[in-house]
C-alpha cells in the first residue's frame, strides 16, 4: 500500500500509512500574532481529521491551541513531556483530547504503525516568557514506510543514528520571518541533513506560508525560494534522493520498497 504525504502548509502535513492518519504540528488559521498566511488556501475541515497528531514543540507556530481544538474529541496528541506544565491552555484540551508526553526514546503505537520520538537540535521552550523547558522532538513514523518528520532543527552531530533508518524524511527548509536564527535548518542546511540522513525520498516544508504583517518587501526571498533552492542543492550532495516539492494542499503518493 503506497503512503501518502499530503502539505497543507508551514510544518502541518498528513502522512497516511497502512490505513492511519498522522498529522503534524497543526497550524490550520489564516493568521497567529503578527504572522499570517501569505500563500496555500486554508487547510480544508478534513485536514484536522486524524487518528494520531504529532507535536514537535512548544513554540505556537507548531503547538497552536487553537488549531489543537480543531481535533476530534479523543484523539490522541503527542507533546513532549513537560509540555502540560509548561503550557496552561493545553492542560484545558486534556479532558476533550488523549495527550500524551513523550521525549526522545519514546516509542507509541497506533494501530499498525509505531511511532518514535527523536532528538532535535531546537530551542525547546514556550516562548517568548516561557520558563520550563520541554524537548524539541522530531518523530519517525514506522508502517509500510519509515517517515521522518524533523519539526524544527539545527544539524547536529550524531543525527544519522539519532534518527536511524528512513524512506522518506519531511525536512524544514525555511521559516516564517526574514531570518532564521539557531537550531533551524535553511535550504543549504537541509541539503547537508538530507546527505547525513540519505532516505529514498524528501519532501520541504516550513517555508512559505506564513510572514510577518507588514514585512513582504523584507528579504521576499527568503519566503518564495527555500523549497526549489533545496531541490537544487540536494542534488550535488544527494543525488539519489527524490526530492517532492509541493504546493499548499498536494500529496505525493511514495510506494515502499520491498
Amino acid at each position: 500500500m503506497p503512503v501518502e504525504v499530503t502539505w497543507w502548509g508551514h510544518a502541518t502535513a498528513t502522512v497516511r500509512d497502512s490505513g492511519v492518519t498522522v498529522l503534524t504540528d497543526p497550524l490550520l488559521v489564516p493568521r497567529l500574532a503578527h504572522l499570517r498566511r501569505r500563500r496555500g488556501a486554508l487547510p480544508p475541515p478534513h485536514a484536522a481529521r486524524a487518528d494520531l497528531v504529532l507535536v514537535s514543540h512548544l513554540h505556537a507556530d507548531h503547538l497552536h491551541l487553537g488549531s489543537l481544538a480543531m481535533l476530534a474529541p479523543g484523539t490522541r496528541v503527542l507533546v513532549p513531556r513537560g509540555a502540560l506544565r509548561a503550557v496552561p491552555g493545553l492542560r484545558r484540551l486534556a479532558p476533550v483530547l488523549e495527550l500524551v508526553e513523550v521525549v526522545p526514546g519514546d516509542e507509541v503505537a497506533a494501530g499498525p504503525l509505531t511511532v518514535r520520538a527523536v532528538p532535535a537540535a531546537h530551542d525547546g521552550r514556550r516562548l517568548p516568557l516561557g520558563r520550563h523547558t520541554a524537548p524539541a522532538l522530531g518523530f519517525v513514523v514506522a508502517g509500510e514506510e519509515r517517515t521522518y518528520f524533523a519539526g524544527d532543527t539545527g544539524l547536529f552531530d550524531g543525527m544519522a543514528e539519532a534518527v536511524g533508518a528512513v524512506d522518506t524524511a519531511l525536512l524544514p527548509v525555511g521559516g516564517w520571518g526574514p531570518f532564521l536564527g539557531e537550531g533551524h535548518l535553511d535550504a543549504g542546511r537541509a541539503a547537508e541533513a538530507l546527505a547525513r540522513l540519505r532516505p529514498r525520498s524528501a519532501v520541504p516544508v516550513h517555508f512559505g506560508t506564513y510572514w510577518p504583517v507588514g514585512m513582504d518587501a523584507v528579504r521576499p526571498h527568503e519566503f518564495h525560494s527555500p523549497g526549489a533552492e533545496f531541490k537544487r542543492l540536494a542534488a550535488g550532495p544527494a543525488p539519489e534522493v527524490a526530492v517532492h516539492l509541493l504546493g499548499h494542499g498536494e500529496s505525493v503518493r511514495l510506494e515502499a520498497d520491498r
